[in-house]
């Protein structure tokens, strides 16, 4: 079978063709020339609506809602941020940006946060942020009532999430601050791009004006002007506006999510039914209260040393499927120890070992069963190579 192109991502919308030739035509791209309507904060508008929040505001990635969100919330300079030790190095990087410092936790084999750890460390922290890393949701029940208990305010690093549920409820709308991501891997494409949701207006307040709304661009985000004017002239702004033209991009791509994450879901979980048919694989189970909207799939490799899982790899690349094995792979920026940017960088045992055998695959949702098919065959291919040269 012919292998599908893993990194194609869903054409843009034909809705979104019309608006972006309007922009072009006016060179009208900034957010706040418009006196209303502006698409961004349309956008903003249509978004948390979706999500059921107060209120969202569009920047130019997630790393910078993240960034923004430790500064909103006001936390003392070289405040103790608690973040897992399996996430993106963005996240790292936005809390010493926020001039903080990153607390790490350990995760376990299922990809999801140490809970003992996490209750451990907690007790010397000022503020969480939970990733759900690849869209694997953490123990939401229990991270929020030890936060609560402890009064310390969670941000939810939704970037691989936009679509997943907790006991029916939309991931990002549980802390008291979600962050999104429309970069190009993700379910929303706009190359680059990312929003916060809160309930919070003078959170937002803040979060909007050091986004980079001097003098009163404020005033064009509706229902925050009180709480604006009081912080007008006495925050620093960052300018991390998001544009028009990106946000022509996203808008018309909200009413595809739906399906989108159906379709996610569906691919996933027909591949890890395949997959966990090997005995040299395990693709771990959802949490009970979690209904995920995958665009990936991650699994272990089972009774694998380094350099068989390396030759797996190997083996699967050669054959057309690239596996990214997050430990294995040279300066990854999802192995902690690659962030060495942290003064003092810990070691994480646990997570450490899961990074060695934890692999990773694209899955676009727009695959079709014999696109996976084919998918599968080379994973299941490229295993069954390694035991049975293994095995002689």
């Amino acid at each position: 079978m012919t292998l599908p192109d893993m990194h194609r991502a869903e054409a843009i919308p034909e809705a979104a063709r019309s608006e972006i030739e309007r922009l072009l035509q006016t060179g009208d791209l900034f957010r706040y020339t418009a006196a209303s309507d502006a698409p961004v904060s349309l956008l903003e508008a249509e978004f948390a609506q979706m999500m059921g929040s107060r209120y969202a505001l569009a920047v130019s990635s997630c790393s910078a809602a993240l960034f923004l969100s430790l500064l909103a919330l006001d936390l003392p300079k070289d405040a103790r941020v608690l973040i897992p030790g399996f996430t993106f190095a963005a996240v790292p990087s936005s809390v010493l940006h926020a001039n903080c410092q990153p607390v790490l936790c350990e995760v376990g084999d299922n990809y999801r946060i140490d809970m003992d750890d996490f209750a451990a460390k907690l007790t010397d922290v000022n503020a969480v942020i939970i990733s759900h890393m690849r869209g694997h949701t953490s123990d939401m029940d229990a991270i929020m009532a030890l936060c609560d208990a402890a009064d310390i305010p969670v941000i939810e690093d939704a970037a691989h999430s936009l679509g997943t549920l907790w006991h029916d409820r939309k991931i990002g709308t549980i802390g008291k601050i979600g962050c999104f991501s429309f970069q190009s891997y993700k379910m929303v494409n706009a190359g680059e791009g990312g929003i916060l949701i809160t309930d919070d207006a003078d959170l937002v307040a803040r979060a909007i004006i050091m986004s980079g709304a001097y003098e009163h661009n404020w005033k064009k985000h509706p229902g925050v002007a009180e709480a604006c004017a009081r912080w007008q002239n006495k925050l620093p702004l960052y300018n991390l506006r998001l544009n028009n033209l990106s946000a022509a991009l996203v808008r018309p791509q909200l009413a595809e999510l739906p399906r989108r994450v159906a379709d996610g879901l569906r691919n996933h979980d027909y591949v890890a039914a395949r997959l966990n048919a090997s005995a040299y694989i395990n693709v771990p189970a959802p949490l009970g209260p979690e209904t995920r909207a995958p665009d990936s799939i991650q699994f272990n490799t089972v009774g694998l040393d380094d350099d068989a899982i390396r030759a797996f790899a190997a083996a699967s690349a050669a054959a057309g499927v690239k596996v990214q094995v997050f430990g294995q792979s040279a300066d990854n920026a999802r192995a902690f120890w690659n962030w060495q940017f942290i003064k003092d960088l810990p070691e994480l045992p646990q997570t450490r070992k899961m990074l060695m055998s934890a692999c990773d695959v694209r899955l676009p949702v727009h695959l079709k069963i014999d696109d996976l098919d084919a998918v599968v065959d080379v994973l299941l291919g490229a295993i069954a190579a390694v035991t049975n040269a293994e095995a002689a």
